[in-house]
């Protein structure tokens, strides 16, 4: 009986193992948050430059783009990450 537990416990850790390994980490989200709002800030910041001429207020739309849309794209990723379509 305990033999049975621990063969059994022991697939279901490879099995959990290997599903944990086609997943993304956290940290690896939270990286290409920023890298792309850092890209997806400096196209805003030029666009509201361009719309307004006022470099403050570009800056001002930028910011608050940059940390809204951080917080969105890593729960979108999180998401996505435990959806199996496509893989």
């Amino acid at each position: 009986m305990i033999v049975d537990q621990l063969i059994l416990d022991k697939g279901a850790s490879k099995k959990k193992f290997a599903e944990h390994q086609k997943s993304e980490q956290p940290v690896r989200s939270i990286a290409k948050a920023i890298s792309w709002r850092v890209i997806g800030t400096l196209d805003t910041l030029f666009i509201s430059y361009l719309l307004t001429g006022e470099a403050a207020i570009a800056a001002s739309i930028a910011s608050i783009d940059f940390v809204t849309k951080m917080f969105l794209y890593f729960f979108h990723e999180r998401i996505w990450n435990n959806i199996g379509w496509g893989r």
